[in-house]
């Protein structure tokens, strides 16, 4: 899987020779007039420190420092009632700082030798089709479904080559489908199949991970009451691992000078097909209600975790369970877990751009299978700047702190440093 330089020339080839036809009537349409294209600089710190490692790894820090840019460019579409499109990314990390006592960082992919690579390299397109309010692609694509979240959390982007619709034909209701067959993982060129972790564990056979070219989903989301309320229902299948449905409910109203939201919802899993994972029971269900007034903004959050299993997932994706955070997810099987967080907007005290959140999570009565009951908490500070003006105007800053603590899984005290600016070519 860890290929270091992948151009992807098939999906290029498949997009270009589709796009031909219509490509003629580009000039007159909106096909180039409506083109964007970005590209985003992306300057990232690591590190972690493990202070109780155990087990087979004994690696007793992850620290590297890694420069990223991240191309987007997406076409208009051609005139006509089928307009043709396509959307292209290109990916491109360089190693600034590793060493192979402190690799694993999610930045950068690792060698045979145990060496992080120096540059690592990735461009894809996808072409698209689109008929009224409905639009079609096929080839390269970054995801945000609540059933396979998009996990944009280091360096480089993950991303899914497959096939994908996204119907709005109806006001407020948004239907999607889909089917992808390879992910590029967020510190891979290269692509592979789909693997899957239960909870916090990537699940392995004899050292290498579960796969499938399988993933195939269906869901639908309505907006209503002004688009303060709306609700999801999804269905999501990793062929011969997990099923997987999931609904919420989400929901924001204004109460005189203050904001009240909710976010509630609910998963339920199973394995499916020949198993490959063995059997799998897990019902996950999680609130997260907020309060905003001013510059302040409360949270207070609940989850629990029931069945035999933490929540299954995608390998190396993130969820939007509300208790999950940058470092412990706290979906562990049968766990129970409480958040509560409060972020500051410092445009209240004149200097717009700036703004700090800190947040408390607690977890308890995991299985373990070891005995005892598990118990963990994660404690995270955020502090990011937007410059406002001058040479520098766009440029942020975000600088996160967080402790983990736990007593069945290994302690972390981790630090990140991360500068991004965004360039709009087009």
């Amino acid at each position: 899987m860890n290929q270091y330089l992948n151009l992807k020339p098939v999906l290029l080839s498949v997009a270009v020779a589709f796009s031909l036809p219509a490509l003629v009537q580009a000039a007159e349409g909106g096909f180039i007039d409506d083109t964007t294209a970005t590209l985003q600089l992306r300057n990232y710190y690591f590190s972690r420190d493990y202070s109780d490692i155990g087990g087979p790894n004994q690696q007793s820090k992850t620290e590297e420092w890694a420069q990223g840019f991240i191309l987007n460019v997406k076409s208009g579409y051609t005139p006509g009632p089928v307009g043709f499109g396509v959307d292209a990314v290109g990916l491109l990390g360089i190693k600034l700082d590793s060493s192979r006592d402190r690799i694993n960082s999610g930045l950068l992919p690792v060698h045979d030798d145990g060496r992080a690579a120096d540059d690592y390299s990735r461009l894809g397109a996808a072409l698209k089709v689109k008929v009224s309010k409905t639009e079609l692609k096929i080839g390269e694509q970054q995801l945000m479904l609540p059933v396979l979240y998009f996990g944009d959390i280091r360096l480089l982007p993950p991303t899914y080559q497959g096939a994908t619709i996204v119907s709005r034909e109806i006001s407020g209701l948004t239907l999607q489908g889909g089917q992808l067959r390879s992910t590029s993982l967020r510190n891979e060129a290269g692509d592979g199949e789909l693997g899957a972790m239960v909870g916090f564990v990537p699940r392995r056979n004899a050292g290498a991970l579960i796969t499938t070219d399988r993933f195939n989903y269906a869901g639908a989301d309505y907006s209503f009451n002004a688009n303060r309320t709306s609700v999801g229902a999804w269905y999501a299948q990793l062929e011969d691992l997990y099923n997987q449905r999931y609904v919420s409910l989400k929901h924001s109203e204004p109460v005189g000078d203050w904001v009240l939201g909710a976010n509630l919802g609910y998963f339920d899993s199973t394995e499916d097909g020949e198993q490959l994972l063995g059997k799998l029971d897990n019902q996950a269900v999680f609130s997260l209600l907020s309060a905003k007034y001013g510059a302040h903004t409360f949270y207070l959050g609940y989850q629990a975790m029931f069945g035999d299993d933490g929540l299954p997932r995608v390998f190396a994706n993130v969820s939007p369970l509300g208790n999950e955070v940058p470092t412990f997810t706290f979906d562990s099987a049968d766990e129970r877990s409480w958040q509560v967080r409060y972020d500051y907007d410092f445009t209240a005290m004149g200097v717009p751009g700036l703004i700090a959140g800190v947040r408390y999570l607690t977890g308890d009565n995991v299985d373990t299978g070891r005995g005892f009951e598990g118990k963990e908490w994660e404690r995270d500070l955020d502090i990011g700047y937007v410059v406002q003006s001058g040479s520098l105007k766009g440029l942020g800053v975000k600088v996160r702190n967080v402790t983990a603590r736990s007593n069945y899984r290994t302690d972390v005290d981790e630090n990140r440093l991360i500068f991004n600016y965004t360039w709009s070519l087009l």
